[in-house]
């Protein structure tokens, strides 16, 4: 068996804690945290188009967020891949979203994949520079989010 780095080791950690904090971030409308994981000129896409500027991911976020109800963001199946100070994340992501008016039959479910692309800032954080999420499946209205 090859022995693993051990900064390596932390980083991939360190990694797949931001993720979870991301996700929990997006469940308690924490917008500071989130902007705190995503780098200011990180790109995106949702599955609703191409985005440039921390701001504006956190805004396309917010649109849908900000009209449903309780959400829960679950990620699986992490992987991680660590070169210096850039890196790479892949991650199942299953959310629920629930309507606004407490109605438990009126929720909205995806299924996907987060591919993430990271870098190490100067104060060795690492933060997001790109996300894209690939949406295999959802069930539930639309509607759920104001539309």
């Amino acid at each position: 068996m090859d022995s693993v780095d051990p900064r390596v080791l932390r980083d991939e950690r360190d990694i797949a804690r931001a993720l979870c904090l991301f996700a929990r971030a997006m469940d308690d409308r924490d917008w500071a945290a989130m902007a705190a994981i995503l780098a200011e000129e990180a790109e995106g896409d949702f599955g609703t188009g191409h985005l440039t500027g921390s701001t504006a991911i956190i805004e396309m976020i917010r649109g849908y967020l900000d009209t449903c109800g309780p959400t829960q963001h679950l990620l699986g199946n992490v992987i991680i891949d660590v070169v210096g100070d850039t890196a790479t994340s892949r991650a199942y992501i299953r959310d629920v979203h629930l309507n606004s008016a407490g109605d438990p039959s009126i929720r909205f479910y995806t299924l996907g994949d987060y591919h993430d692309t990271w870098r190490r800032d100067s104060v060795g954080r690492w933060r997001i520079t790109e996300r894209i999420k690939t949406n295999r499946a959802f069930v539930g209205p639309l509607e759920i989010f104001g539309s």
